[in-house]
């Protein structure tokens, strides 16, 4: 009867340990996907605008003198951001803010961000890291003077949210809202 009793007694505790164990094993298990990196080839060319992230383009336009590439990453996006161009890092800038949702059309102006310069051979290019709702942390890896080569690893956004391209006016866009990107080989446009 005793045994019965201390079995009866231990049961609610070992499910519990069993609930947790489960929880936090599947945590690692996702962790250990979303912040993965791919071996990639990157892509070659004269003149190519490469993707700096793995995505959906949500937006395409112009503001005053240059062209913006809007892309929202998910969770189950590689979050890795990647060099455009070749050129050398002019400047990096952390900008606190907000952590509206990645769709939100005020969060590429409002939350937080890191914001890379790189002076290519033909122009300016900005990769603004944009931290989400759910991501709150952009890493930036680069720092000024910093020569990269297209494809570099240039940082990482921890679970999802946008990265802006900030392309010169004179850039060819090859992309549309709703392509998907992948980060070093999609093209997003030509010098």
């Amino acid at each position: 009867m005793a045994a019965a009793s201390r079995f009866i007694t231990l049961l609610p505790v070992s499910i519990i340990c069993i609930v947790l164990g489960f929880v936090l094993i599947t945590f690692s298990v996702f962790c250990m996907f979303f912040f993965r990196d791919p071996k990639i080839t990157i892509t070659q060319g004269q003149g190519l605008i490469l993707s700096p992230c793995n995505g959906t383009v949500m937006e395409v336009t112009e503001e005053g003198e240059e062209k913006v590439i809007r892309t929202f990453l998910s969770v189950f996006s590689v979050h890795l951001q990647r060099s455009p161009v070749s050129g050398t890092v002019t400047d990096v800038t952390h900008k606190d803010g907000r952590f509206l949702a990645a769709w939100d059309s005020r969060a590429h102006i409002e939350n937080e961000q890191n914001i890379i310069t790189i002076k290519g051979e033909d122009g300016v290019y900005v990769v603004r890291q944009i931290a989400g709702l759910i991501a709150r942390r952009c890493v930036s890896w680069v720092k000024t003077g910093d020569n990269l080569k297209a494809g570099d690893k240039i940082g990482m956004i921890k679970f999802s949210s946008q990265v802006d391209l900030h392309l010169p006016k004179t850039a060819e866009v090859k992309v549309k809202p709703g392509d998907k990107t992948q980060a070093g080989i999609t093209v997003l446009g030509t010098k």
